[in-house]
């Protein structure tokens, strides 16, 4: 694997030196943030991100373990299912961390176009931190096959786990973000919408995992198990986002960016491969407008 990630390295420069980036800054984040997000208030905050992780994973469980009693489940219904969970995600990205991060920029900074240069800066670091993810973790998808450095030497079905996870951590970062300040009106949609959408995509994942080769009870408990990088992505969320003021627009930049990344690189190309674009599509609109309704309700 050493040698592999070597290669790799040599072959994308670039995503490399973004990914170096990313992750010195949010190391920068984390040991500038540790002792706020411990400390007063905020043990509050890191309550209401790791129960919202939680929400997220027992979601995943709850559509994963339904998949239990289905014999199959039509491609045309699965790629509507994983539209519905990109439009929520695309809807919670917009309305529940740019449009509060363009806010909490523009309060410290009295400027908008520094307000949204810091929040640009926050997307810049989620996208360079997903691609380089990508990059350099074994992964499969269903599709498009194994991708990343040394996927010869893993198992297909880990190949698949790992195509999960990092699906899920950036959901569990961006509700972890969106607790960091012990804003519910900030927290509460957000995470009513990650798990919602979790549901129909625990359900999804689990089918594929059975299409991989797992029985149907393993393959449901190994999606299940994949929810668990959200409270982890919580974790981290709020550990990035405690610390300076200006932690917090950045995070929620970069949370947005990482989500967006997802949706657009791995969710919605998976939904348009099988001839469903119309279905995934309107999918995709519903679950925009769900969260769209929940972040008027609940904000």
């Amino acid at each position: 694997m050493r040698a592999a990630w070597l290669a790799q390295a040599q072959a994308h420069p670039n995503t490399t030196l973004g990914l170096a980036g990313a992750t010195l800054a949010i190391l920068w984040l984390l040991v500038t943030s540790g002792y706020n997000a411990l400390h007063a208030d905020g043990e509050a905050y890191l309550r209401y991100g790791m129960l919202g992780g939680m929400a997220g994973f027992a979601a995943t469980a709850l559509g994963a373990l339904s998949s239990i009693g289905l014999r199959n489940l039509s491609t045309r219904a699965e790629d509507s299912m994983l539209g519905f969970a990109a439009g929520m995600m695309l809807a919670a990205s917009s309305f529940s961390l740019i449009l509060p991060g363009l806010e909490a920029a523009k309060g410290m900074t009295g400027s908008g176009p520094l307000a949204a240069l810091t929040v640009v800066a926050g997307l810049a670091l989620g996208v360079a931190l997903m691609l380089g993810l990508d990059q350099f973790t074994p992964h499969e998808h269903e599709h498009l096959g194994p991708c990343g450095p040394g996927r010869e030497r893993i198992g297909r079905v880990w190949l698949f786990v790992l195509a999960i996870t990092l699906h899920n951590l950036p959901e569990g970062m961006a509700i972890g973000v969106s607790f960091s300040k012990g804003d519910l009106g900030v927290g509460l949609p957000l995470t009513t919408a990650i798990a919602i959408q979790d549901i129909p995509e625990g359900l999804a994942v689990a089918m594929a995992l059975r299409t991989a080769g797992l029985a149907p009870l393993r393959a449901a408990l190994v999606a299940a198990a994949s929810g668990l990088m959200e409270p982890i992505g919580a974790l981290l969320g709020i550990g990035i986002s405690s610390g300076f003021a200006i932690a917090y627009p950045v995070g929620l930049g970069l949370a947005a960016g990482a989500m967006i990344f997802v949706v657009s690189h791995e969710v919605i190309p998976e939904t348009h491969r099988n001839g469903h674009q119309t279905a995934a599509t309107i999918g995709l609109m519903g679950g925009f407008a769900v969260m769209m309704v929940l972040d008027t309700a609940l904000g």
